[in-house]
C-alpha cells in the first residue's frame, strides 16, 4: 500500500513538473504492445500507403509497441507541446502571389524544443527515482507517440489520423519518455469524431481512401516534404501555393475552436517572413539563400532543390505572368528534378487562356 501511494505520488509530481516544463498535455500509458494496432500497421505498409517511406517498413517489427523496441519498458509518458495558430492557416488559399508553409513549420525547428524540455522531464524523474530507466523520443525513432498518446488519455486519433485533444485541438507535438518504472496509466480517450468528415472532404488529394487511413503518396504534407523526385503531374494543380505541407485536414478539425493560441510555446511563435511569403522571392533563393532563410528551421532538411521544386510547383498554379522571367531562370538548374518542375511551371504560365 505505501508503494501504491508513493506512486501515486510520483505520477502527480511528474505530470506537474511535464506542465512547468511547457507541456499542456501529459499522460501514462501502458507500456505493452498492442496486436490490433501492429496488425493495422501491417495492413497500411503492405498497401503501400506508406509510399518512400521505407524507414516505417524496415523497422515495422518495432514499430508495434515500447516493449518490442525496448522489452524492460513499464509504463510510457506521453507528452504534448502547443502550437495552435493565432491566424487562420488557410487564409492564404489561393493567393498567386503568396506561398503556404505549414503552421507547424513558420517557427523554430520542433525538434530541438520539444526533446529539450523532455529530456529536462526525464532528468527530473531520475532525480525522483534513482532506480529508473529511461529513454527519450522525439519524432526520431520507430515510435508510435499518436496512439500512445490517446492510450495515456491526451487525446484520440482522428479521422486525418493525427491526435486531436478536447482543449488543443489539432495542434500538438508529440514526445514520448519510456521508463522502466510501473505507474498508473490514465484511461484511453474515446474517440469523439462522431460522424463528423470535415477533415475527408477538405483533402485536396483525396488521401483518405477511408476514415481513420491515410495513404501517404496522395498526401500533400508527403508529397512537398519527403518524396524527393519530381511531383506526380495528377496532384500538381491541386497543391495550389502550399510550398511545405499542408495544414487543410488540421485546420478544418472542429475540434480547434477550443484551442488556445496562448497555450503555444513562444518558440514556436510564426517568424514574419514565413507567413506569407513572396513566391518571387522564393524562387531567387540558392543553396546559401535557402540555407540562411532556414535557419533553425525545419524545412531546412529538405534543401534547396525539393524546396525550389515546390515553389515552381506554386508558380505554375499562381496564374502570375510576372513569375515568368524567374521560372525561365530555374529551367537550366543543374538540379533535374528543379528543371523539369521549372518547365512545366512555363508551360502553365504561358499556357494560351
Amino acid at each position: 500500500m505505501a508503494q501504491s501511494r508513493e506512486n501515486s505520488a510520483l505520477r502527480e509530481d511528474l505530470l506537474a513538473e511535464a506542465a512547468r516544463l511547457g507541456f499542456v498535455a501529459a499522460g501514462i500509458a501502458p507500456a505493452a504492445d498492442d496486436p490490433a494496432r501492429a496488425e493495422r500497421l501491417r495492413e497500411w505498409i503492405a498497401a503501400g500507403h506508406h509510399g518512400t517511406m521505407g524507414w516505417m517498413e524496415d523497422r515495422a517489427d518495432v514499430r508495434q509497441g515500447p516493449t518490442a523496441m525496448w522489452p524492460a519498458a513499464r509504463s510510457v509518458i506521453a507528452l504534448g507541446m502547443s502550437y495552435a495558430p493565432s491566424h487562420d492557416p488557410l487564409a492564404l488559399e489561393g493567393d498567386g502571389e503568396r506561398a503556404r508553409i505549414s503552421v507547424y513549420a513558420q517557427g523554430r525547428d520542433y525538434h530541438d524544443t520539444v526533446k529539450k524540455a523532455a529530456k529536462a522531464l526525464a532528468r527530473w524523474l531520475v532525480a525522483r527515482a534513482p532506480e529508473a530507466e529511461l529513454k527519450v523520443f522525439v519524432d526520431t525513432a520507430p515510435v508510435m507517440e499518436k496512439p500512445l498518446g490517446q492510450m495515456a488519455g491526451l487525446g484520440w486519433q482522428g479521422k486525418h489520423t493525427n491526435l486531436v485533444s478536447r482543449t488543443h485541438g489539432s495542434w500538438l507535438f508529440l514526445a514520448a519518455i519510456y521508463t522502466t518504472l510501473d505507474l498508473a496509466p490514465a484511461r484511453p480517450h474515446a474517440d469523439a469524431c462522431g460522424s463528423c468528415r470535415a477533415c475527408q472532404d477538405a483533402c485536396p488529394t483525396d488521401a483518405f481512401p477511408e476514415p481513420y487511413r491515410l495513404d501517404a503518396r496522395r498526401c500533400i504534407s508527403y508529397l512537398t516534404i519527403e518524396h524527393k523526385g519530381p511531383i506526380p503531374r495528377e496532384f500538381r494543380k491541386a497543391i495550389g501555393n502550399r510550398i511545405y505541407g499542408c495544414d487543410d485536414c488540421l485546420a478544418v478539425c472542429p475540434w480547434n475552436k477550443f484551442a488556445d493560441a496562448a497555450a503555444r510555446n513562444q518558440a514556436f511563435l510564426p517568424r514574419a517572413e514565413l507567413v506569407a511569403p513572396r513566391l518571387a522571392e522564393l524562387l531567387a533563393l540558392d543553396d546559401a539563400g535557402f540555407r540562411r532563410l532556414f535557419s533553425g528551421s525545419p524545412i531546412k532538411r529538405i534543401g534547396r532543390g525539393r524546396f525550389v521544386r515546390n515553389c515552381l510547383i506554386a508558380a505554375g498554379n499562381s496564374g502570375d505572368a510576372a513569375l515568368v522571367d524567374r521560372v525561365e531562370a530555374l529551367a537550366s538548374d543543374p538540379d533535374p528534378v528543379v528543371a523539369e518542375a521549372a518547365e512545366w511551371a512555363l508551360g502553365e504560365l504561358t499556357a494560351a487562356p
